[in-house]
């Protein structure tokens, strides 16, 4: 029994992905964002999570997240709002972010299986020092709260916090957080075939310099 929890915002311009802005418009950066998150939702969407959370900041939700209970993210720093989803848990918890379009159910499929026994966490490295996934075998927001987020350190200092805490922790594939344009091609490079790649491509943006082509 494990629930799996998105946590994610209202893809709106000037909200959204501005570090894309240039090259991208504000509103391209918007549409990249809600490219993501569906590439996101559906790759999850064959893993049997007994619950699907959606942590929402914002108005209107994805069409792609209906069957998700939508709860709205708390006030505060991403620290104290991932403590809060934490806190929301009963059972073992996944949670994932919406800015790695590339990940696939493979990834994650361990997770929703029988968790071994020398295993109370799993966590997913993000290329830029981040992470893109933690889970919890008991959920607990204060492992989390007070770690400084948004940071390259921001990884090594939440995986640290687990070990010390005397979990026992297993490493998920690294995968890369799309921030910047050169993130955005990599990505999709490497899963060519969604929406996210489909609509980077249909922008005609190159790789480094933001020129047409």
């Amino acid at each position: 029994m494990t629930t799996l929890i998105v946590i994610a915002k209202e893809c709106l311009p000037g909200k959204v992905k501005t570090r894309l802005h240039p090259p991208l418009s504000l509103d391209q950066a918007a549409e990249l964002a809600a490219a993501s998150l569906d590439d996101t939702l559906e790759a999850v969407a064959v893993l049997p999570a007994t619950r699907r959370v959606l942590a929402f900041d914002g108005d209107v939700a994805p069409d792609a997240a209906a069957g998700y209970d939508v709860v709205p993210q708390v006030t505060g720093g991403l620290d104290e709002r991932l403590g809060a989803i934490f806190d929301g848990c009963s059972e073992p918890a996944v949670l994932i972010g919406m800015d790695t379009p590339q990940v696939a159910a493979a990834d994650l499929a361990p997770l929703f299986a029988d968790w071994p026994d020398d295993v109370d966490a799993w966590f997913g490295p993000a290329a830029d020092g981040g992470f893109w996934a933690l889970a919890l075998r008991n959920p607990d927001g204060d492992l989390i709260r007070g770690v400084p987020m948004s940071e390259s350190f921001t990884g090594d200092h939440q995986l640290a916090r687990l070990r010390d805490a005397g979990l026992r922790v297993r490493l998920l594939p690294t995968l890369t957080d799309v921030d910047h344009i050169e993130d955005a091609h990599h990505v999709a490079a490497v899963a060519p075939h969604g929406r996210f790649a489909a609509v980077l491509a249909g922008f005609g943006v190159s790789r480094r310099n933001g020129a047409e082509r």
